[in-house]
């Protein structure tokens, strides 16, 4: 009966820590020779036929990594910056399928990229339909994907610092987007803009915003799975919306126009039905309407 006692109580001084999101502390390195900084430009073309998906997976070890809307000439364009002669990024392209990867850098712990180590990926994505697949470890990445046709989108990193816009609509059906990620802060913006028909957010300890806004354009199921975390749910109030709950340890807090039955929060609205199911073991979910 103590040892229950004991454990509750320290569950309950968790969750009140979680108040203010979570702090992630990791292990930095820096023990890596740097030399001259090198530019290098990239420019790939796309597929003849406009009716082709290209396959595009960029693997990205460490750094800062960009990516925004490009032009109807090529396929991926932009540059890359290094100061690490192993980070030369290498390029394979098979048929329809591209890969950009970092080089061979081995990287005991986190390194800190602030100051002294430059790996900056800036590319832009163009017009033709395309699969991307980002696999990336310690990284802070700005992605904004508005207007880019993606059939597929698969993004796995470790700790990282990312925020995603969808700032326009995605003119095709994007069938899943799935993202994996271990302690990072996530933040995920106009969601509805990205047209998928199935979203997937998979995460440890961590900060997480989804946001639901934009335009959207067909019924959509989101699957979210995460442990001890921070994660705020926002979804305009003209959006019908239900959100199924299963909670462990768990704080919830609804803001605006959701309604309670259970474990269950839902909002009128009109027009497609948003369904997002939350498995989380423990920590705070806010979810708010706007």
């Amino acid at each position: 009966m103590h040892t229950k006692r004991i454990l509750i109580a320290i569950t309950v001084l968790i969750l009140a820590s979680l108040a203010c999101g979570i702090d992630i502390d990791l292990p930095i390195t820096t023990d890596i020779k740097t030399g001259p900084t090198v530019i290098e430009e990239i420019e790939i073309p796309g597929a003849d036929d406009p009716d082709i998906v290209s396959d595009i997976t960029l693997a990205f070890g460490a750094g800062e990594l960009n990516l925004s809307p490009g032009n109807v000439s090529t396929l991926i364009s932009g540059q890359v910056t290094y100061n690490v002669d192993d980070l030369k990024p290498e390029i394979t392209i098979l048929n329809n399928n591209i890969t950009i990867e970092t080089g061979n850098l081995e990287i005991d712990g986190i390194p800190n990229f602030s100051d002294q180590i430059k790996n900056i990926w800036d590319l832009k994505l163009g017009t033709k339909p395309l699969a991307l697949t980002i696999k990336a470890g310690a990284y802070s990445g700005h992605f904004d994907l508005g207007d880019i046709p993606l059939s597929n989108l698969h993004i796995a990193d470790g700790a990282s610092d990312v925020e995603i816009n969808f700032s326009q609509p995605n003119h095709i059906q994007m069938q899943s987007l799935r993202y994996e990620t271990g302690a990072s802060n996530i933040s995920l913006k106009n969601l509805a803009n990205a047209n998928f028909g199935t979203l997937i957010f998979e995460s440890g300890a961590g900060n997480y915003e989804l946001d639901f806004s934009g335009t959207l354009q067909r019924e959509a199921s989101v699957f979210i799975e995460t442990g001890l975390s921070s994660l705020t749910i926002s979804v305009p109030d003209s959006t019908q919306t239900q959100v199924k709950v299963e909670e462990g340890l768990s704080n919830i807090t609804s803001r605006g126009s959701w309604s309670q039955t259970g474990n269950t929060y839902t909002i009128p609205g009109d027009g497609h039905v948003l369904t997002i199911n939350v498995e989380m073991k423990a920590g705070n979910l806010i979810l708010t309407t706007h």
